[in-house]
């Protein structure tokens, strides 16, 4: 159920009889949704506020803070067979700092906004090593370090999460390299193989 939707419901209040309405109704109780979906946690004035746990018709199951009907404080969810989130809340939406984890356990930990990754944060590809840090806009890398196990890293600028443009190779020795990466799009001309999709190729060329 988004937020600020509302749906008949059943509640179920600790020695007393169940209520089809929450009016008024402060402290802990739980709310059985038509649809199915389920709250556990507090009330005030009506209203889910305070800590709770809401179980959704789909499998994702967040607990944490409400206030005023809205995800907002601290909590954690679980996005059946899309990962957790752990972190900050405002309006029902990740916002502020917080920890993603995915199912292949990657992880993501920093700067949130509106629901994306924006700001300075740090992806780190759990079967590689491989660190990209820096910042995110609209959910996608756009500039930073990407860093390998060893201590070499790239620095530069992102498209699409790749390099593109102007940056520098750090060596762990101590050497730098300049140079400029360039994406370019290599076609499928097979069109009897749909199977075969375009591939996209990164070009290096280094710089005095």
């Amino acid at each position: 159920m988004s937020e600020g939707e509302e749906l008949k419901y059943k509640l179920e209040i600790p020695g007393e009889d169940p209520r089809d309405s929450s009016r008024d109704f402060t402290g802990k109780a739980t709310a059985t949704y038509s649809n199915g979906e389920i709250y556990e946690g507090e009330f005030k004035d009506g209203l889910r506020d305070g800590h709770g746990k809401y179980t959704y018709i789909n499998g994702d199951v967040y607990e944490g803070d409400w206030i005023v009907n809205d995800r907002q404080g601290i909590g954690k969810i679980e996005y059946k067979g899309k990962g957790t989130y752990y972190g900050d809340w405002v309006k029902g939406k990740r916002h502020g700092e917080g920890l993603f984890t995915y199912p292949n356990k990657d992880i993501y930990s920093g700067k949130w906004e509106d629901g994306e990754k924006k700001g300075i944060g740090t992806f780190i590809f759990y079967d590689t090593g491989m660190k990209m840090y820096g910042t995110w806009k609209e959910g996608k890398f756009v500039e930073g370090k990407w860093i390998y196990p060893n201590g070499t890293y790239f620095e530069g600028k992102y498209d699409n999460n790749k390099p593109k443009g102007i940056g520098k190779w750090n060596f762990k020795n101590g050497n730098t390299v300049k140079g400029e990466y360039s994406q370019m799009v290599k076609v499928n001309t097979d069109k009897n193989d749909p199977t075969k999709a375009d591939e996209e190729i990164l070009i290096w060329k280094t710089v005095a």
